[in-house]
């Protein structure tokens, strides 16, 4: 169901739209996890990723933490409707330094045009998840804009 209680495909528009993201496609990142209010996505370290000390780069870690609010948010709204960031804060807590990477997207309170959602990123180094970064995302919910759907 959405916030505005319509039952929505939510998965098949997700993953299509998931699918049309070039910025997601640079970073190699794939859908691991999606249900109403819940996305993570996850990416494994490369080096053209990188800031200088070899870390996974901040710029990579917010791109793909708000992909994972942004989608989240996305399963929760009407047919049709896109989904937009209009703010966001970051906490890098840690370096991100592992193999793998798990963001994840969760609503936190969905609107009919604001949603809050919050996103967490883990660093999987040698069998540890770690917690590296937060991010407390507003989304907003637009509908009937030329060139915008879902």
């Amino acid at each position: 169901m959405t916030a505005s209680g319509n039952p929505v495909d939510y998965e098949s528009r997700v993953r299509q739209s998931f699918g049309q993201q070039g910025a997601m496609r640079t970073l190699g990142a794939e859908l691991t996890h999606m249900a109403p209010g819940a996305v993570d996505i996850c990416l494994d370290w490369a080096a053209g990723l990188t800031q200088q000390h070899g870390f996974l780069h901040a710029g990579m870690v917010s791109t793909a933490l708000d992909s994972a609010c942004g989608y989240a948010g996305l399963t929760l709204m009407p047919a049709h409707a896109a989904v937009l960031t209009i703010e966001f804060k970051i906490n890098l807590l840690a370096p991100a330094k592992g193999q793998r990477f798990r963001m994840e997207g969760r609503v936190i309170k969905p609107g009919r045009t604001i949603t809050v959602a919050e996103g967490r990123a883990y660093a999987m180094d040698r069998g540890q998840e770690k917690l590296v970064a937060t991010m407390g995302c507003t989304l907003m919910c637009v509908q009937n804009r030329e060139g915008l759907s879902d």
